[in-house]
C-alpha cells in the first residue's frame, strides 16, 4: 500500500466520527483543479509512510479515534486496498472511502464485504462534460454512472459532492447533474479553493451568489443538497 500522507485528526471528514485521514498515491484522473496534485503526478518516493508506521499509529489511537478516512489520489487504484481496509477494520475502526467512482466493481466488493461504512463519491460534472472536467479524454463514463446508480440503491451510507469551478461549471451543467442524481441521499456543492498544489493554476472558484444559484438548481431534483464550507 502506497501511503503519501496522514492527517492525524479530523472532525470534519467523516460524519459523526473522530477520525484520521490517510492519503494514497496515484490517480487515473487529471482534474485541473485537483487540490492534491502532488499525489497524482510526479509522485516522489521519499516521504512515503510505511504500513508498519501507519498501523502502529492506529494501535496507539484506538481509545481516541473512531474512524479512518481513506482518500487520495484514487484509493481504489491500490491493488491491496481490500487487505489494507481489513487490517483497519480488524482494529475496530469505521472506514470512510473517498472515490472518483471509476471502479464500480471494486466498490461493490468492498461494500458487500462490510469493509466500508461510508462512501464519498466525487461528481466532477454532468455526463456530457465529465471527461474534460476530469482531464481524461478517453474516460469511461459508464463506470461512473454504474457507481452512481449503485450508491443510490443505498447499500451503504454515502454522499455525492462536486467541487465547483468557474472554468468548468455553469447553471446548465447543474441542471443536468441534478437530473442525474435525482433521489440521492446527500449531495454537497463545495466551492473550489486554491490549495497551492494544483495541476492547473489558472482555475477559479465561484462567487457566493453563483454557488447559491447552483444550489437552487440542484435542489429541484435533490432537495437535501447543501453548500459545504460556506
Amino acid at each position: 500500500m502506497r501511503i503519501q500522507g496522514l492527517q492525524k485528526l479530523t472532525l470534519l471528514d467523516f460524519p459523526e466520527k473522530v477520525a484520521c485521514t490517510v492519503f494514497t498515491t496515484g490517480c487515473n484522473f487529471r482534474c485541473p483543479f485537483c487540490h492534491n496534485a502532488s499525489l497524482v503526478v510526479d509522485i516522489p518516493l521519499e516521504g512515503e509512510i510505511s504500513e508498519e508506521e501507519f498501523f502502529s499509529f492506529l494501535k496507539k489511537r484506538q481509545s481516541i479515534l473512531d474512524g479512518v478516512c481513506i482518500t487520495g489520489g484514487e484509493p481504489l487504484l491500490q491493488p491491496d486496498i481490500e487487505a489494507f481496509i481489513r487490517k483497519i477494520k480488524g482494529l475496530g475502526y469505521a472506514v470512510k472511502l473517498d472515490t472518483n467512482g471509476s471502479f464500480p466493481d471494486k466498490l461493490n466488493i468492498l461494500v458487500k464485504e462490510g469493509l466500508v461504512d461510508y462512501v464519498a463519491m466525487d461528481i466532477k460534472n454532468c455526463p456530457d462534460t465529465y471527461a474534460i472536467t476530469a482531464g481524461v479524454e478517453a474516460l469511461d463514463i459508464e463506470s461512473i454512472k454504474k457507481s452512481v446508480a449503485y450508491l443510490k440503491e443505498r447499500h451503504v451510507p454515502y454522499e455525492f459532492r462536486t467541487t465547483v469551478v468557474k472554468n468548468y461549471h455553469d447553471k446548465e451543467n447543474f441542471e443536468k447533474i441534478g437530473q442525474w442524481l435525482q433521489g440521492a441521499e446527500k449531495y454537497f456543492l463545495q466551492n473550489f479553493v486554491d490549495s497551492g498544489d494544483l495541476i492547473n493554476a489558472k482555475v477559479q472558484g465561484c462567487s457566493e451568489e453563483e454557488m447559491k444559484e447552483y444550489l437552487k438548481v440542484v435542489q429541484q431534483y435533490v432537495p437535501a443538497a447543501k453548500l459545504r464550507g460556506m
